[in-house]
């Protein structure tokens, strides 16, 4: 199939879409967080809006966006819902698939517009080469951890080292283990209930696994070695995407903390205190060094996505600078967000802890998200090195 015979779809306004949702998932917060993942009739509706396809390439119905309005639409539902907006994020990004798999198995699987994905990048399973009735591909086992959106999904991929026949990984030829993503039918997929979480708790991130399932090599693909559709959008890195939406998540969640903290301080007067909230001096430090971290580390995340967009734009490939300042910029936009929380929480004293408070929620989910690899201490190591000019390996960067 001819990628560039495939139909379009026609452009939304996805931002607006998100804009549509965000009253209604707010007041179903609750009820989303205690049903511990995204209840199915929301997802239906993204669905229809479009969200999930934010990266799915436009040769297959995809908007194929510029991941400054992926950042944009996944911060303002985590304005609202940091579950819903983390549910988002995952099915996006796991569409990112498509721009790497044989077109007509990309059109089968990503044709159908309320398609939804999920799926899980760490090679936490094992595949052997097989055929099966003629077809070469893989026998796949595996259990997986993180499995966002899972029970909302259509597809749902894993992570999984090639083992070769010495019983040994195969190796790629960056030098790493040979790790393709197998994309499943949800229906053979096992989901375990493990998903009992301080934070994110809507989010249905639980175990999944397969046992022995054969997946077809067009449907087994690797994110590293591979090459994708040459376009802007699969210029970046899987890795840099996955960050930019944890970092969307954590934006959208500290400037939610500020909206609901400046609507509490008119109406707050602490114990011990004859002001009103938003007239004492340690609300105005800190409600301003929180604007202040959301926003610069904001500005930071969006300038290193359009410096890298311009290039992949004008060069069809982004640098090694490039992806270690998205890296950088996520994890820095993580940190800075938790901080801007974490002030938003304090500051607001003993109502903040009520369930029927935002500011409670918004401190568990932010705390959920620092834990992610993607934007952990340990990228700082490896930014680190590359600013200094140490030799690094980057095949993951």
């Amino acid at each position: 199939m001819n990628v560039a015979e495939t139909k379009q779809a026609p452009r939304k306004d996805l931002l607006a879409a998100a804009e549509h949702f965000a009253d209604e998932i707010a007041a179903r917060a609750a009820e989303i967080e205690a049903n511990r993942f995204l209840p199915q009739d929301i997802a239906k509706r993204f669905a229809e809006a479009g969200l999930y396809r934010l990266c799915v390439p436009e040769a297959y119905g995809g908007y194929e966006v510029h991941p400054g309005e992926l950042v944009k639409v996944v911060e303002r539902l985590a304005r609202a819902d940091g579950s819903a907006a983390w549910c988002v994020f995952i099915g996006a990004t796991s569409g990112l698939v498509a721009a790497f798999i044989e077109p007509g198995e990309a059109q089968r699987v990503f044709g159908d517009p309320l398609t939804i994905t999920a799926g899980v990048f760490a090679p936490r399973g094992k595949a052997v080469h097989a055929v099966e009735n003629g077809v070469a591909g893989y026998r796949v086992s595996g259990r997986w951890q993180w499995g966002s959106g899972s029970r909302n999904a259509s597809y749902i991929s894993g992570g999984a080292l090639i083992i070769g026949g010495d019983g040994k990984p195969e190796m790629a030829a960056e030098g790493i283990p040979q790790n393709r993503m197998m994309m499943f039918d949800a229906a053979d997929v096992t989901l375990h209930d493990t998903w009992d979480v301080s934070g994110l708790c809507g989010t249905g991130s639980t175990d999944f696994e397969v046992k022995d399932l054969f997946v077809p090599a067009a449907r087994a693909v690797s994110l590293i070695s591979d090459k994708p559709l040459p376009r802007p959008l699969y210029c970046f890195p899987t890795f840099g995407l996955l960050g930019i939406g944890i970092a969307a998540v954590a934006l959208g969640l500290a400037r939610g903390s500020i909206d609901t903290l400046v609507d509490l301080a008119g109406g707050k007067t602490p114990q011990g205190s004859s002001k009103p909230l938003a007239l004492r001096a340690k609300a105005h430090l800190d409600v301003s060094q929180a604007e202040a971290l959301t926003r610069s580390a904001r500005s930071f995340l969006m300038e290193t996505i359009d410096a890298a967009w311009n290039a992949a734009v004008k060069d069809g490939e982004i640098t090694v600078a490039h992806r270690r300042d998205i890296r950088l910029a996520t994890t820095h936009a993580v940190q800075s967000a938790a901080r801007a929380v974490d002030l938003m929480y304090t500051l607001a004293g003993g109502s903040s802890v009520y369930r029927g408070s935002p500011l409670q929620r918004q401190f568990r989910d932010v705390h959920v998200a620092t834990q992610h690899m993607m934007v952990s201490d340990a990228t700082y190591e490896l930014t680190g090195r590359l600013l200094l000019g140490v030799p690094t390996n980057t095949a993951m960067l």
